[in-house]
């Protein structure tokens, strides 16, 4: 995803994930920080390829008395790709995180339901899915907790969430805004640690630097926690590869991918050997598990 032309890589996502689907009409919520101004910038350029009709929607909380300078800086990006925005005013009062929340989605959906959309985009990105699983994980969550946030789900009948930029990660959003110029509006509260995200968010970035495939795994992780719940096939098929390594005494040690190699081959009813790992290989037979091979 990295390299000398990451707007690439961010708008092929857009086209090829299946979150946002060709003709929608499209609310992208804008706050003015660089997640939020790539995912408006990167959807405006593959908006005519898809037919996408876009506006934008930015909220202010009216808790901060910089949030004039983020409401112009949306206006500007709004200006410079030509598209509609709406301003949400909040009443001024609550500073609680989840009453903003639930207020900033009920302005959303109610500008959305007014210009006929059918879809709210928000920015969220790979280490957003990985804050919200850890702090699920920390409030004792169940399985809905840890599933983490899904891709699309509905909001309400004819409106669904969208979260296209769940696989990116932030400083590849924060590369594309820079790689076109892009004015950006900074949150100084995000430096507050008093508030259990940002807490969270620290400590993720202290970890990452010694597992660099941090994010990675934890949405694996939340996607086979979504899969099991949702008791999909592509569950089933897991249970089964992992229940014959288990049966052979193998399971310990393989690595995730590998198992989606071979939950791969099975749903395509292919044939073929598949590493597991070193010294273990697993042998698919048109679309079945013919047996186990060691080396």
């Amino acid at each position: 995803m990295r390299g000398a032309h990451p707007e690439r890589a961010v708008e092929q996502i857009l086209t090829s994930n299946g979150v946002v689907r060709s003709g929608e009409r499209i609310l992208i919520a804008c706050s003015g920080g660089p997640d939020s101004v790539a995912l408006v910038a990167a959807l405006h350029a593959v908006s005519k390829r898809m037919a996408l009709h876009l506006r934008i929607g930015h909220v202010n909380h009216g808790v901060r008395a910089s949030a004039w300078q983020d409401e112009c800086v949306v206006l500007r990006i709004a200006a410079t790709y030509d598209l509609p925005v709406d301003v949400i005013a909040l009443p001024r009062g609550s500073r609680n995180e989840q009453r903003l929340r639930e207020a900033r989605y009920a302005g959303l959906v109610d500008a959305a339901l007014r210009h006929n959309c059918a879809v709210i985009a928000t920015a969220h990105h790979a280490q957003d899915q990985s804050e919200t699983v850890l702090l699920a994980l920390l409030r004792g969550s169940g399985p809905s907790g840890l599933a983490g946030m899904p891709a699309r789900r509905a909001l309400r009948e004819g409106l669904d969430l969208a979260r296209p930029l769940l696989s990116v990660p932030s400083d590849v959003l924060l590369e594309y805004c820079h790689a076109r110029a892009l004015p950006l509006a900074a949150d100084p509260t995000n430096a507050d640690t008093g508030l259990r995200r940002n807490a969270v968010r620290q400590a993720l970035e202290a970890l990452r630097p010694l597992f660099p495939g941090l994010d990675g795994a934890v949405a694996r992780a939340a996607e086979l926690v979504r899969d099991e719940r949702k008791t999909s096939d592509r569950a089933g098929l897991r249970r089964r590869v992992r229940e014959r390594l288990a049966s052979q005494g193998e399971l310990r040690d393989i690595d995730f991918t590998h198992v989606e190699a071979a939950v791969r081959a099975l749903e395509g009813g292919r044939t073929g050997t598949f590493h597991m790992k070193p010294g273990l290989l697993l042998k698919i037979e048109q679309g079945f598990i013919a047996g186990i091979k060691r080396e």
